[in-house]
Parts: structure tokens; C-alpha cells; sequence
């Protein structure tokens, strides 16, 4: 097996030259980069992993904490931070934590226990205050999708009290009064934040909230099919209902269309993320844009400026949510 010494005689070039070009730490002319690679693909040289963490004290490798693997949502996030930190030649550690405080706890300190250079972090269990007295730890870690006061410099998130109220001013400012809310988990900050956001719009048109058409759901296309059930077993008429997210919105569509009900033309719905699936939905869902690949890469981003000293890159806390109109929400003619 070829070494770093042999790369070195083949180049023409120092050891120190070699190791920069390897490990991307420091500029090198184009020409000599070439030279370097050239020597390393004709002598098949691969670097010894565990000397250059040995030697760099670092094991360029990331640790990524989520509340779940499945789902377009995750998945999305997942591929903004991987493909920034591949780009840096730095490698990710998956690991999950269910939205339960002691996994999620658990799975960080499984990171930890792997050398992990630093940790992205999209948690919903653990506290605030577990969470700052993290960040002063030895392992750097920046929170996805949460905005946590005492270390805002720490996170990367969007503004989801904005986008709640988007997402209901769009039905009002088509007429619509009577509106319906399928909610997320009243536990988890970014529903929370969405809801205060749809009391917010109600407000700002002087409309009172009509608590019987809230339904409280899980996330999940399954609780937005029951909560479109509830709220037509009501008997309370409503005009258009928000989804707290578009995995809901998709699920309460479905339910109403087996009810013999026509979207838009007898309920408008309005989601929240803009998922991939939802401009194939029929109608085309409207929602709300959560630019999830953006926050991923800014996440991603905001380790290779803090861990690896790369100065150059700018770094984007808070996202602004925009409205996407599709063929779901209409003009309330009445």
C-alpha cells in the first residue's frame, strides 16, 4: 500500500503539501493540487482515517440527531446538511431520537461517545436550558428547526409563527370566515408557534377563534384524516381548513373527498412545508414553503464556518416562510 512519503517523492512536492491538499486545510495553487491528486491516483494511495484523526485531532465526522427517518421532511433536511459537509470532504453519523427526552438524550451522547467533530441537533424533548448547557460542552452543536433563546447564535430555523400566519391570512384575504385548524402536537414548539401564528391572522381581522374547530393531531396523514372527520361530525359549518402540515393537509383531503366533499369548491385546505408530494396532490395543495434543504445546508454550513475555521461563509439563523397558491384554496364566494 502506497504512503504519504511515496505521494510526496512522486509530486515533487513536501509532506505538508500532500497533507493540505488531502485534508483541504489550507490554499494550494491549482497546479500543485493537480500534481498531488495525479500521484495519488496513480499510486492508489488512500489516507490512514484514524492518523489523520490521530494527528488533527479531529475525526471529520458529524453527529445528526432526528425525531424520525421516515417522511419527505427529515430525509430533505438530512440531504442540505450532508451534501454541504460531503462537499467539505466531511462524513455524517445518523442517529434518532423519537421526540422522547431520555432517547434523544441518549442518542447525543452517542455521538459524543463517537469523536463527532459536532452535532446537529433537530430535538423536541429535551429542554432550552439542556440544550444551552450542551453548547458549552467540547462537541459544537447547532440546532435545526428551533429557536432557542440563550444561544440564538447556535440556530438555524424558520420563522413558524410567521407562516401560521400566512397560511390563514391567504383564506381570509379570500373571503373565508368560518376556518377550521388541524394542529400539531401542542408539546412541540413549531406547532405551537404555527397555531399563535393562525390565532394571530383571526385577530388581526377581528374574527374570534372558534375553539370547537381546532382539532389537535399528531403530524401525521392519519390524525389529518381523523381530524377532518371530527370537525364534520360537528355539524358547525366551516368554509376552509389550515393543516398544520401538508402530511395532515393530504390526509384531511382525502377524508373529505370519501365524504362526498369537493376541494376547493366546498372546503379549502392550506398546508404547511411544501413537501415534495404536494403539487402531485389533486388538487395541487397550497402551503406554505419550509425551505427545509436550505436550513439543512445552512446547518451544515454553520459547522464548516465554526469547527473548521472556514471564515469566508455566511451564516442565515432565521428563514422567512413565503405561501405557495395552488389549486386547493379558492375564493369563498359567500
Amino acid at each position: 500500500m502506497a504512503t504519504i512519503y511515496e505521494v510526496s517523492r512522486r509530486a515533487g512536492v513536501s509532506l505538508a503539501t500532500v497533507s493540505r491538499v488531502m485534508n483541504n486545510t489550507a490554499r494550494v495553487s491549482d497546479a500543485t493540487r493537480q500534481k498531488v491528486l495525479s500521484a495519488v491516483a496513480e499510486l492508489n494511495y488512500r489516507p490512514n482515517s484514524i492518523a489523520q484523526s490521530l494527528a488533527s485531532k479531529r475525526s471529520n465526522s458529524i453527529g445528526i440527531i432526528l425525531p424520525e427517518l421516515h417522511g419527505p421532511f427529515f430525509g430533505t433536511l438530512v440531504s442540505g446538511i450532508e451534501q454541504v459537509l460531503r462537499s467539505a470532504g466531511k462524513h455524517t453519523i445518523v442517529t434518532v431520537g423519537h421526540s422522547d427526552e431520555d432517547k434523544e438524550k441518549d442518542g447525543i451522547e452517542f455521538l459524543i461517545s463517537r469523536k463527532c467533530d459536532a452535532m446537529v441537533l433537530h430535538v423536541d424533548a429535551v429542554s432550552d436550558e439542556y440544550l444551552e448547557t450542551l453548547s458549552k460542552g467540547p462537541v459544537p452543536v447547532v440546532i435545526a428547526n428551533r429557536q432557542v433563546s440563550g444561544i440564538a447564535a447556535n440556530c438555524i430555523a424558520l420563522d413558524n409563527r410567521k407562516g401560521g400566519e400566512i397560511a390563514t391570512r391567504c383564506l381570509l384575504e379570500r373571503g373565508h370566515r368560518e376556518i377550521a385548524y388541524i394542529a400539531g402536537p401542542a408539546w412541540k414548539t413549531d406547532a405551537k408557534e404555527r397555531y399563535a401564528g393562525h390565532r394571530a391572522a383571526l385577530q388581526a381581522f377581528d374574527i374570534s377563534i372558534n375553539e370547537l374547530l381546532v382539532f389537535e393531531g399528531d403530524f401525521q396523514e392519519s390524525s389529518g384524516s381523523a381530524g377532518m372527520d371530527h370537525l364534520l361530525g360537528l355539524g358547525r359549518p366551516f368554509t376552509a381548513v389550515v393543516c398544520a402540515n401538508d402530511s395532515m393537509a393530504a390526509g384531511a383531503m382525502r377524508t373529505a373527498r370519501e365524504r362526498g366533499l369537493d376541494v376547493p369548491g366546498d372546503i379549502s385546505i392550506i398546508g404547511f412545508d411544501n413537501v415534495n408530494f404536494s403539487h402531485y396532490l389533486f388538487p395541487g395543495l397550497s402551503t406554505i414553503d419550509y425551505p427545509t434543504h436550505d436550513i439543512g445546508g445552512m446547518a451544515g454550513r454553520w459547522v464548516l464556518r465554526h469547527v473548521y475555521g472556514n471564515d469566508r461563509l455566511e451564516i442565515r439563523n432565521l428563514f422567512e416562510p413565503t405561501l405557495v397558491l395552488r389549486e386547493s384554496v379558492r375564493q369563498n364566494a359567500g
